[in-house]
């Protein structure tokens, strides 16, 4: 591990105003980019709340075909890297933008469960690839000691999407009746169709390269040339490898496990949170209000979370204890049955955790990694932990019905958080370590 001091890196003019001028060019967009892009996903889990009872949906039925959004993005997902890195990241993100926006906007016409099961298939193959293309695109634009940092601020998204979203969807399912539609069409209407009008935004706001960016000096734009290309050509624990390689190597296979782990936690909270709350005896709009709580608090932290890991430069820690929060979050949950606050408490430290993990464990991630590797690498990755994730929603919606406590559903969770921190320490202890901190 390298000492403290030596992360400490003098910063010139030069790379203070490109990192400026690049981040507040692209980060705003791609956060409200992503915002909607985990608003459109987890929306159903406050769509839920009417729209069950509505088209004929168990909490089998339910968790199962919400769980199928994560299959077909587990398929698709690494394809879809792939072709942005040959297309190009403005047209490829695009495209994605407005697919799954016209699909998510569609969702108001599922009538029952079978059509929910393919609506929800479809939605997942549309959107597969925005996120680990996002995280590629900003390894072209950002050097790897402020990854960590920009990755948590580009994916605060996620539980702002909660936070802002949960107060919105309660809202917008009080528009019942307007026009004919129930409030759960309204709420799918209303959260898809800025995603698309965003996807047609890419194409003017979106640069493929840093070579490309004519809002860029050219002082600016040889300077970060010459970074990221410096970046490149460190040795990486995960050299130029195909895809059926990846599989089998170990450092990938642990990654993609501990990523897992907190992706399944913050998926199946995201849609089953509303309704672990509205067993409390809440409103709909008490429970949006409420909901938001965890993910307010969680917002905060995880950016000053990931600032630190830059500043330090310590990647194991910040991503392993993390973990072990999540672990303990959801492992006391039995505890605090039938307690309003308690439970409040309890998922708040769990999706600080949850969320906290992200900018670290990107960072560490994509330093592993050889440039010709990682769109398939990252891809390859969180597509893995998506389909743990759509697993843990339907085994939490069968575990729920058949003993009618979420204390007890959530429980595997638990099991997988803990592994994925001890893994995370284990793995990296020796070179693996010392390689990403050089």
């Amino acid at each position: 591990m390298m000492e403290n001091e030596k992360t400490i890196q003098s910063v010139t003019d030069i790379e203070r105003t490109t990192i400026r001028r690049v981040t507040l060019r692209l980060m705003p967009f791609l956060m409200v980019c992503y915002f909607f892009a985990l608003l459109d996903r987890v929306n159903v889990g406050f769509a839920a709340l009417l729209m069950n009872k509505d088209i004929g949906l168990s909490p089998t039925v339910f968790g199962f075909g919400a769980s199928l959004f994560f299959v077909s993005y587990f398929l698709v997902e690494v394809p879809s890297n792939l072709a942005l890195e040959k297309f190009g990241a403005r047209r490829w993100i695009s495209r994605i933008m407005i697919t799954w926006g016209f699909i998510s906007a569609s969702m108001a016409l599922v009538v029952g469960p079978n059509s929910f099961y393919v609506m929800r298939f479809v939605l997942g193959a549309a959107e597969a690839g925005f996120f680990p293309g996002v995280v590629l695109f900003l390894t072209y634009w950002l050097p790897s000691i402020y990854r960590a940092r920009f990755i948590a601020i580009f994916m605060v998204s996620i539980p702002v999407a909660s936070f802002l979203g949960s107060p919105l969807s309660a809202m917008l399912l009080g528009m019942d009746g307007l026009l004919g539609l129930k409030g759960w069409q309204w709420l799918f209407i209303c959260e898809g169709v800025p995603a698309a009008l965003l996807g047609v935004a890419c194409l003017f706001i979106l640069t493929d390269r840093p070579a490309d960016a004519k809002w860029l000096s050219d002082e600016q734009r040889s300077w970060l040339i010459e970074r990221i290309e410096s970046d490149g050509s460190r040795k990486r624990a995960i050299g130029h490898l195909s895809i059926w390689q990846l599989l089998r190597n170990k450092h990938f296979l642990v990654m993609a496990m501990v990523c897992a782990g907190a992706s399944a936690t913050g998926t199946a909270l995201a849609v089953w949170q509303p309704q672990i709350l509205r067993s409390f005896g809440l409103t709909i709009m008490q429970t949006g209000f409420l909901n938001s709580v965890p993910y307010g608090i969680a917002s905060v932290l995880m950016i000053l979370w990931g600032r630190h890991s830059d500043r330090t430069n310590e990647r194991r820690w910040h991503t392993a204890l993390t973990l072990l929060l999540i672990s303990a979050g959801l492992g006391s949950m039995a505890l605090a049955s039938g307690m309003l606050a308690p439970t409040v408490m309890l998922l708040s430290f769990t999706l600080i955790g949850a969320y906290s993990f992200k900018g670290p464990f990107w960072a560490l991630t994509s330093g592993w990694m050889s440039p010709k590797t990682a769109a398939a690498g990252l891809a390859g990755i969180n597509a893995i932990s998506n389909l743990v994730g759509g697993g843990a929603i339907s085994l939490v919606g069968m575990i729920k019905e058949s003993t009618g406590s979420f204390a007890v559903a959530l429980l595997p969770l638990v099991l997988l958080t803990a592994i994925g921190g001890v893994s995370v320490l284990l793995m990296t202890r020796e070179k693996v370590a010392s390689t990403n901190t050089k």
